[in-house]
């Protein structure tokens, strides 16, 4: 293993664990899942690159443009639980109350 594909795996592994472990608020979340899809971006752009081919060029693009939706879409539910909850601990959120 390249030092190259140690690092990205390290960040996609630090970012899981980082999400794992330490889920006390909803942007610790999300911050872990953002680290996770950069990570994810920036070894499949490495990866398009090496094998140079054109077929997988878009890709990353892809990749990106899903991450983009994501992110909008947990800083949405973000701002609507802090509206409800007051805060944006996972805690305090009832999954069996709507």
């Amino acid at each position: 293993m390249t030092p190259v594909h140690f690092a990205f795996s390290s960040a996609f592994t630090l970012g899981l664990m980082g999400l794992v472990f330490h889920r006390t608020h909803l942007l610790s979340a999300l911050l872990c899942l953002e680290g996770m899809m950069l990570s994810l971006f920036i070894a499949l752009s490495v990866w398009t690159l090496q094998l140079s081919a054109t077929n997988f060029a878009i890709s990353p693009m892809l990749l990106l443009a899903f991450s983009a939706c994501e992110a909008s879409a947990g800083l949405a539910l973000l701002v609507a639980t802090a509206r409800t909850h007051g805060s944006d601990r996972l805690q305090t959120f009832n999954l069996l109350q709507c």
